[in-house]
């Protein structure tokens, strides 16, 4: 008799996804006429059209299912409206707030330790990547989560654009700086602008990704429009939003949250249920837009992939 064990990062039966269902949907969209069955999805979805976004044709691009999520798919309604984004609030209900931000034109500054600093503007960025649609977990460190279906580009590519030199060992990443759009950033006591950070290494992996784009178009401005990190197996505040800075430097950088609160939070944030926030137990965690609690896999369930990377790192925090 064959029995099959489940990886770490699979959940039972009950609990998995109807992920293949969303990539087929998918699919079939990408071979509609583009306009009016995106724009009927719903109020959320013909947002960045309405607004002319130039970086509409890119979307919905091909998806990819080489990271299974294992889970369902978070309705973007949830996901749409309960962010993170302490530039417009302190909140979760930051949506409307957020769309003061003008996110055209936007500029990207590549500096530090690279061959040449540049400065390139999102649209030729765009141009010069190929996209991909990842559905990744996001687990935030306050013990919510959810699933969400990111367009995006491998971090390592915009590595390989940059031509870091080999002395570089971290890769940081800086928001906006606007507090006349962002009133989060009148808040003097917070050290704006939010700064997060990568080792070269973790930059170069495959999972770290750059998003463009969710739930099959350019992203919501609260999602962290034009440009925002993501790393699914870290917690979700490692993945700075709206980005408009990447240096290479070789001294590690205290991060947006490890100058406010060491004690609380560090530079590496990978998830782990077995250590807690000094606060609160980091054991389970309620599923956004689901009346559940689910137990909390390490590494969020991406371990397979990531663990080699940490291996070796005696006396680092590397859960907090």
């Amino acid at each position: 008799m064959l029995i099959k064990r489940k990886k770490g990062w699979e959940l039972p039966e009950a609990a998995t996804s109807n992920e293949n269902h969303f990539l087929d949907r998918r699919r079939l969209m990408q071979g509609l006429a583009a306009g009016s069955i995106l724009a009927a999805a719903s109020p959320l979805v013909s947002a960045a059209r309405a607004a002319g976004d130039p970086s509409a044709h890119f979307y919905p691009a091909a998806g990819s299912s080489k990271y299974p999520a294992g889970r369902d798919v978070t309705a973007e309604k949830f996901a749409a409206q309960y962010n993170n984004f302490y530039e417009f609030g302190s909140h979760k209900e930051i949506a409307r707030a957020a769309q003061q931000l003008k996110i055209r034109p936007w500029q990207i500054r590549i500096d530090g330790l690279v061959e040449k600093p540049f400065t390139i503007a999102i649209d030729e960025l765009l141009a010069r990547v190929a996209l991909e649609e990842r559905v990744y977990r996001h687990r935030c460190v306050e013990a919510w989560s959810m699933v969400v279906p990111w367009t995006g580009f491998p971090v390592r590519a915009l590595v390989d654009l940059a031509r870091p030199l080999g002395s570089a060992k971290y890769l940081v990443m800086q928001t906006f700086k606007d507090a006349s759009v962002a009133p989060g950033q009148k808040q003097f006591w917070y050290p704006w602008p939010y700064t997060e950070a990568l080792t070269m290494a973790e930059a170069a992996h495959d999972l770290a990704f750059l998003v463009t784009g969710a739930y099959g178009k350019p992203a919501a401005k609260q999602f962290g429009a034009p440009l925002r990190l993501a790393v699914p197996w870290k917690y979700g505040f490692k993945s700075v939003k709206s980005i408009t800075r990447f240096s290479f430097t070789d001294n590690r950088p205290k991060t947006f949250w490890e100058k406010i609160q060491p004690r609380e939070y560090g530079f590496w944030a990978n998830v782990n249920p077995e250590v807690d926030h000094p606060r609160w137990s980091q054991a389970n965690e309620r599923v956004l837009g689901a009346n559940k609690r689910i137990p909390t896999v390490i590494y969020n369930g991406y371990g397979d992939w990531v663990a080699d990377l940490y291996a070796g790192q005696k006396g680092e925090k590397l859960f907090m």
